[in-house]
């Protein structure tokens, strides 16, 4: 260091202290380590002590991001304002973030956070100076190792004090700055936001319009293709998505351009676009090491194991081990379902496919279809629907994918062939046949698809042919019909409770439970065979079943009027077949209010059980269990339900002994057995039920 011939100030001393420093930092630089600035007005979080870090970014780098490159701390001057140094080029380049271009030639340096506008010069001065104005009223600056940090982080924030670019605020609330770039893994978090930055600036400020929308309309592919980066790595992936598109327009084969909107898409969820824009980039350019990668990762997700591989090894060895590892746990997992299913072993098929969706093939269409299948062939047909809905949605299906194979047919002829047999299941035959078309025609040499789409095409016409017998009243010949459907697909519940429905018609009241049973055992909660088979209990004077069954329907259709008044028709046929005494016993299905003394006594000597809700229009309790009580009064209709508004009847409360309301008091020919105060709902269904019986 040059030594001066005048007398050297306490100032000048700190000033070529901290100027040996940087130049002994050049000599020996650290690895990559995380920025501090150090002092009580740094923009940003306290990090160890001692370092700063400057900023690269490449002309044509697709995140626009930090380097891994690191300086000391920025020598401090007489003058009034604050820059940090420019860091060299030379950085280790083994720690800097990749760029996604395929044509970079040339870097710059930046500072992290300019106090210039981008077409101002570069200072010329290698003196460093301090902001303007007194942001430390003691007078005294804390300088990066020197002294103890405080404890408090700075960070960069919304205050009103600003001092160059970027307001200054106390806390450790703030916002820390971190190299995001557009994913390669397609996540879609959202990095931080940089607010307060100079307005003349390109990037986009906090509470000033958005420049993207200029941006738009630019006709420098570079900086439309900076800006959409910026706008990635805020998780704004629409307004990269629109970026990226201009930066497209303006260069077409540029493969940087459109491996960055793959990564776009793959942020809104659009993951079959994605790939057909990684496939692009690839075509542009087959060396681009980044398109590749990506696309390696967006086929793992979509569970097509060999494609991936292809594209993670495309110079011979995978570029990434850690996605090698996750590829290798899919394909392992996606073999092993393979082979399950191929023995029709669904529970393991079910085991197999949650572990290939863990592993990484959480976006493949033909792994939840798997699944679908899987709870349609163990009968858990709500379950099977309720999967139906979670199954990822790729549109349009890149067609590199619909031709692989999965499980011998093609993977989008296998999303077909899936539906076909859900829809029949279900009883939409029409909608089985077309989807059993559609599987053909993408896979017309698959031996599954041509036999499923055979057998979906016959049952869907003998459950037609049996339909119009059935409305032309020939039972008999409907339930043939019937039968030959039966044949093609053993397990249809339609076709079962269809034929059910022939045999009650034609009163082979025993045939009709038994295929109606059948229907209930591969579609437990379908509620017309249920209710078909009431109906031929009633007929054959079962009524212990027929209230049983009626009780079931009863909960599933807790207003239908119909089906209250059969239940209360077979539990009167009970009581009179089990010889109890049945007086005045008449169809109600409302709960009575009580108004009188003379009507309350009336209504509690009734023959049979009378429930007595007491309660008050004004307590909130009151209000909860009042809708519950009148649906029990439609799923018990031989039970006497009353109500009592002791503000309105203030002496049956009195009479009554009642304090508390809610309560509900059960009579039993005149008898009181039962008082609940404040009851739930399960007790007081369970004590209703108890004494309907």
């Amino acid at each position: 260091m040059p030594k001066s011939v005048k007398p050297i100030s306490e100032s000048d001393k700190l000033s070529d202290h901290l100027r040996d420093s940087s130049l002994t930092s050049e000599i020996n630089k650290p690895d990559f380590r995380e920025l501090d600035l150090g002092s009580p007005v740094s923009p940003l979080r306290s990090q160890p002590r001692g370092v700063t870090t400057t900023t690269s970014s490449s002309s044509s780098s697709s995140s626009g991001s930090l380097t891994g490159r690191v300086k000391h701390a920025p020598v401090i001057g007489r003058s009034n304002s604050l820059r940090s140094q420019s860091g060299s080029s030379s950085g280790n380049n083994n720690l800097r973030p990749r760029s996604d271009s395929a044509t970079s030639s040339s870097s710059h340096s930046q500072p992290l956070i300019s106090s210039s506008s981008a077409t101002s010069p570069a200072p010329t001065s290698p003196a460093n100076v301090l902001p303007t104005g007194n942001i430390c009223p003691s007078g005294k600056i804390q300088i990066t190792g020197m002294t103890q940090t405080r404890s408090r982080s700075d960070v960069l924030g919304s205050g009103t004090g600003t001092y160059g670019h970027g307001s200054i605020m106390r806390g450790g609330g703030g916002t820390s700055i971190s190299p995001a770039k557009p994913t390669t893994t397609g996540g879609g978090g959202s990095p931080p936001v940089i607010v307060g930055s100079s307005s003349r600036s390109s990037t986009v400020v906090a509470g000033d319009t958005p420049l993207w929308k200029k941006a738009v309309l630019g006709s420098d592919s570079e900086e439309v293709k900076r800006l959409g980066n910026e706008m990635y790595r805020k998780g704004l992936f629409n307004e990269a998505l629109k970026l990226y598109d201009r930066a497209i327009a303006l260069s077409p084969t540029n493969a940087a351009y459109r491996s960055n909107r793959a990564a776009a898409l793959t942020g809104l969820a659009r993951i079959g676009e994605a790939v057909m824009e990684c496939e692009e980039a690839v075509r542009s350019d087959p060396n681009y090491g980044r398109a590749h990668h990506r696309l390696a990762l967006l086929l793992i997700r979509l569970g097509q194991v060999n494609s991936a591989r292809k594209h993670l090894c495309f110079l011979g060895r995978p570029s990434d081990p850690m996605e090698l590892q996750k590829l290798e746990a899919v394909e392992k997992h996606l073999i092993k379902c393979v082979d399950a299913r191929r023995v029709s072993d669904w529970k393991t098929v079910l085991t197999e496919v949650d572990a290939a969706i863990v592993s990484g093939a959480d976006f493949s269409p033909q792994l939840f279809m798997c699944k679908v299948e899987a709870f349609l062939k163990l009968h858990r047909l709500d379950d099977a629907q309720s999967k139906l809905l979670e199954v990822p949605k790729v549109e349009p299906f890149p067609v590199s994918c619909s031709q692989t194979r999965f499980s011998g047919m093609a993977c989008e002829a296998y999303t077909y062939f899936v539906k076909a047999q859900i829809e029949m299941a279900l009883g939409r035959f029409e909608n089985a046949v077309m989807a059993a078309e559609k599987a053909s025609q993408i896979d017309p040499r698959c031996n599954e698809v041509a036999m499923l789409h055979n057998t979906v095409t016959l049952v869907a016409r003998a459950r037609a042919r049996g339909n119009d017998l059935y409305k032309s009243e020939r039972y008999t010949e409907a339930s043939s019909a019937y039968a030959e459907g039966l044949r093609l697909d053993p397990c249809n519940a339609i076709l079962y409770c269809n034929r059910a429905a022939c045999w009650f018609k034609l009163g082979m009241w025993e045939r009709s439970i038994e295929d109606c049973n059948q229907a209930l055992r591969y579609q437990p909660s379908y509620t017309k065979p249920l209710l078909r088979r009431a109906a031929s209990n009633s007929k054959m004077e079962r009524w212990g079943a027929a209230v049983s069954d009626y009780e079931a329907l009863i909960r599933e259709l807790p207003h239908d009027k119909e089906v209250a008044e059969s239940l209360f028709h077979a539990q009167v046929a009970l009581k009179k077949s089990r010889g109890e005494e049945v007086l005045n016993m008449e169809f109600g299905g409302e709960v009575e209010e009580v108004y009188s003394r003379e009507q309350f006594k009336s209504a509690m000597n009734l023959p049979g059980v009378s429930v007595i809700h007491f309660s008050t229009a004004s307590d909130h309790q009151c209000k909860q269990i009042s809708p519950f009580v009148d649906s029990l009064c439609t799923r018990y209709p031989s039970i006497h339900f009353l109500k009592v508004d002791i503000d309105k009847c203030p002496s049956i409360g009195n009479a009554e002994n009642v304090r508390v309301v809610p309560t509900v008091k059960i009579y039993k020919n005149g008898s009181r057995v039962k008082e609940i105060v404040c009851p739930s709902k399960e007790v007081l269904e369970y004590s209703v039920r108890h004494y309907s019986g």
